[in-house]
């Protein structure tokens, strides 16, 4: 065994373990970080922004076929080889992150491949190597998808995000488990891309996450572009057999496809890290942090595995905390009280804040309000692809909006007055005295909150 002693060791180099090993290192420290798979995490590779790719690709061709009625004649002819060698190129040939390791060395960090455990308070090993942090360990450890323990499945060639993301070819069916924001993304896209899809979804109904609306609109979506769901569907057997994936369902006929896509979530595994060696409770389904990202005394953790939302941009901004903390800076403490999230389904869903439901259980007197997109001047002349709404939830007795929706064209862009709306506590008054420019999509926001009530 050798031994080496820094001042952080990071564990974990995804969006925000790279932004605080780097931005340590930057100030003088001397910075560890610990990867078991690509510096970048989990987002430049498989997840938001080749996935963001695709949505993107998906888009054109559903904007091609809106052209008859509006524009002209259009003939579209879906080909998956440039989105293929796009995604490779962006994950810098075929999942290679030298140039993200070269950028982090680079940086005056240093880079221990493996997994990282903790093995005793400021200590973490790698292999053979035992690293021991004079003022502290940042985990960041991300997650991984979540893989049900459906009878059959274990063994079958199913895939995850990851292999979905990284296919080179357009399965011909495809069967979606979970019908959660990655799993409706992905679903529309190889759809468009000429795909035979069905989502199975063991909830009541898609995007149980959000508003009861959002699921019912993109339920509507799908049923129009072709995309079957399967809603209060529990998954009882896989089979496969002859390239061929049979899935079995509670209350209904069983799904067959050449490809089943398991996007039912994902989970850190605490026990593998190691956490008991720092008296943390290794069978919890996240790490507990106070409103400084403090798990323990010298230990800091963000990301997915605390969660709050397994965003980058939540990881990113936990990471400015730590940062701040750690170099003895000013800095705010963490609050959740105004989390954005967007689905990039078409239409994109933005939502922040609370639910109605969450408002409702928590608060004495909820106002809601709500616009139809297709209603508002810039949804009537957008037309084709116009689907969606407005709906805001407002604390009456504080005046404030503490949750909003904006699903339909750009809804994830309309989404930031909103988000900031929520977290300013800007008063529901001044939101309606405020000057809208004309025609937006965001201006059915001003027809939302006439409507509260």
């Amino acid at each position: 065994m050798s031994e080496h002693e820094f001042d952080v060791i990071v564990v974990g180099l995804g969006p925000g373990g790279e932004h605080v090993a780097l931005e340590l290192a930057g100030a003088g420290l001397s910075v560890a970080g610990v990867e078991d798979r690509l510096v970048g995490g989990e987002c430049p590779y498989w997840g938001c922004v080749p996935s963001k790719m695709m949505i993107r690709a998906a888009n054109l061709l559903a904007d091609g076929r809106r052209i008859p009625g509006m524009a002209g004649t259009s003939a579209v002819t879906p080909d998956w080889k440039p989105v293929a060698a796009r995604i490779r190129d962006e994950a810098t040939d075929n999942w290679d992150d030298a140039v993200a390791a070269d950028r982090f060395t680079d940086a005056g960090a240093t880079l221990y491949r493996g997994r990282g455990v903790l093995t005793a308070p400021g200590q973490v090993t790698v292999g053979a190597s035992v690293l021991t942090a004079r003022r502290g360990i940042v985990i960041n450890c991300g997650t991984e998808p979540v893989i049900p323990p459906i009878p059959g499945l274990a063994g079958t060639p199913f895939w995850t995000n990851r292999e979905a993301i990284e296919t080179e070819h357009v399965p011909d069916s495809l069967i979606v488990v979970g019908g959660g924001s990655i799993g409706v993304e992905l679903a529309q896209v190889f759809e468009r891309f000429g795909t035979a899809v069905t989502v199975v979804e063991a909830s009541s109904r898609l995007l149980p996450m959000d508003e009861p609306e959002a699921g019912d609109l993109i339920a509507k979506v799908f049923a129009r572009e072709g995309i079957g769901v399967r809603l209060d569907a529990a998954e009882t057997e896989v089979r496969h057999a002859d390239g061929t994936f049979t899935l079995t369902v509670s209350g209904g006929s069983p799904v067959s496809a050449s490809r089943l896509l398991i996007s039912a979530g994902r989970q850190t595994d605490l026990a593998a890290l190691g956490v008991s060696a720092i008296g943390l409770d290794e069978t919890a389904p996240t790490i507990t942090v106070d409103e400084h990202m403090i798990a323990a005394p010298g230990v800091w953790a963000i990301g997915d595995v605390v969660g709050h939302g397994a965003f980058t941009h939540m990881s990113v901004y936990h990471a400015e905390i730590v940062i701040a903390g750690i170099l003895g800076r000013p800095h705010h403490p963490a609050e959740y009280h105004a989390v954005p999230r967007v689905s990039f389904t078409d239409p994109e869903i933005g939502s922040v804040g609370m639910t109605e439901a969450q408002a409702r259980a928590e608060l004495a007197n909820v106002r809601v309000g709500s616009a139809l997109v297709p209603s508002s001047a810039r949804g009537w002349i957008h037309k084709a692809g116009n689907d969606g709404f407005i709906k805001l939830v407002a604390d009456a007795d504080r005046g404030v909006l503490v949750g909003a929706t904006s699903a339909g064209p750009a809804g994830g862009e309309v989404l930031s007055m909103l988000t900031l709306a929520v977290h300013a506590r800007v008063p529901v008054q001044r939101l309606r005295e405020m000057i809208y420019a004309y025609p937006t999509f965001h201006g059915a926001v001003l027809d939302a909150l006439g409507n509260l009530t």
